[in-house]
């Protein structure tokens, strides 16, 4: 007598479902998965597309007063004030065509009393990190061309945050600077574009957000899903067929 689920051999069969099931469950995930490159892909066509337009709107001065900075990212604007030499700090592991060194930041005091970080631009690093390069700012009033960024604050430091020997940071954040320093900073930063007269080193290029990449991943999603269907079908629907075809041949 063969008992429930095992053949007369002892060996369990494998219910009927299953393979149905798995199959289902993989086309979802696969589905799933595309459509979410898929959404990814549109997202950042449409922030390539604003990075665009806002990089191509003529320069304005700063504004006074404004909601959201983040509606202002690649803005170009200018602006007009003194260096704060003695508070400038160094970004670390900055990379400019293949050579390390820093970012140089350097709070620019406005004339309406504001005060705002300037990324004035790149310095190669020298011999050794005990011997920290010297780039200082222009002295008296300025005028600074540049492109409005917001710096992430969702960045991961190792050691001590609070801790920056010599004035060199690990990231460049306006409100721990402000709360650092003690100086009131907008919570934007300023990256000065254009050739600069302080020897410093600079490349402006705009972000490019890879959209071709979400694309490749979507379609390699859907064609798994496509191969899981095709599988499923060979090895579940077709063998049924055939059987069926076969008796109505008899």
């Amino acid at each position: 007598m063969t008992a429930l689920g095992h053949d007369d051999g002892g060996e369990r069969r494998r219910p009927a479902w299953l393979p149905t099931l798995a199959a289902f469950v993989a086309i979802a995930l696969c589905v799933i998965a595309g459509n979410w490159q898929h959404r990814r892909m549109l997202e950042k066509d449409a922030q390539q597309a604003r990075i665009e337009r806002s990089a191509a709107i003529a320069s304005v001065a700063l504004p006074a007063t404004v909601a959201d900075w983040r509606d202002w990212r690649f803005r170009r604007v200018h602006v007009s004030g003194i260096y704060d030499a003695r508070r400038q700090i160094l970004i670390d592991n900055r990379v400019h065509d293949g050579r390390v060194g820093f970012g140089v930041v350097t709070p620019l005091a406005l004339a309406d009393g504001r005060v705002v970080l300037v990324d004035r631009g790149f310095v190669p690093a020298g011999a050794s990190r005990r011997e920290l390069p010297s780039a200082p700012p222009p002295a008296g009033n300025v005028t600074v061309e540049g492109r409005i960024d917001v710096p992430p604050t969702n960045y991961f430091e190792l050691g001590n945050g609070n801790a920056h020997p010599g004035g060199v940071w690990q990231h460049l954040d306006p409100a721990r600077f402000a709360a650092a320093t003690g100086v009131d900073v907008l919570p934007i930063v300023i990256d000065a574009t254009g050739p600069g007269d302080d020897g410093l080193l600079r490349n402006r290029d705009l972000p490019h957000l890879d959209s071709q990449r979400n694309l490749s991943y979507m379609l390699q999603w859907y064609a798994f899903a496509a191969l899981a269907a095709g599988l499923w079908a060979w090895f579940t629907v077709l063998p049924r067929i055939r059987v069926h075809v076969g008796r109505r041949g008899r």
